[in-house]
């Protein structure tokens, strides 16, 4: 495991059979050289090595003895070139908001501007496979609860994340 000093990702953790489903969509319809992650929910896309111990106490404050927070599969949407489900989770918008307040001055223009929950099942393909993708889901779409179990911050050197930190919900 390399040392150098990485950017740090955060994402919500889902349950396990939300992951196997969201996985299998994923390796289903994700570019399968360009698929080197399991499926997730960013909270955080890039926030500043220097934040890693601050960041561990924090995720941990905000998950231990913690119900975890209610979540929903809400309907897809289009990332011009992909395709992702639309989550709703207010409680997790909550933990978002305040380690946006934490982090004040440190976040990239992405993760301080506006958060839109999801996850994404296929990207970087020609916009006309995306748009026959997001078709065929949304014609057998029906909303679902989902499990959040979790929260985890990971080290990005470039390839597949490298876990920093894992934080469970009671």
């Amino acid at each position: 495991m390399s040392e150098r000093p990485a950017p740090l990702v955060v994402t919500a953790l889902f349950g396990r059979q939300d992951q196997a489903w969201f996985n299998a969509l994923r390796r289903a319809h994700y570019p399968p050289e360009r698929n080197v992650l399991d499926a997730h929910l960013t909270l955080f896309h890039q926030l500043p090595p220097s934040v890693a111990e601050e960041l561990k106490h924090r995720l941990s404050v905000e998950t231990r003895g913690v119900r975890a927070p209610r979540a929903k599969v809400m309907g897809l949407m289009s990332l011009g070139g992909g395709v992702a489900y639309r989550i709703d989770a207010p409680e997790l918008v909550a933990i978002r908001e305040g380690l946006v307040d934490a982090f004040t001055g440190l976040l990239t223009p992405q993760d301080a501007g506006r958060w839109r929950p999801h996850v994404t099942i296929q990207n970087k393909v020609r916009p006309v496979l995306a748009k026959a993708v997001l078709a065929a889901l949304a014609r057998d779409f029906t909303a679902r609860e989902g499990e959040i179990a979790g929260l985890a911050s990971w080290h990005y050197r470039g390839g597949p994340w490298e876990m920093h930190s894992r934080h469970m919900f009671a």
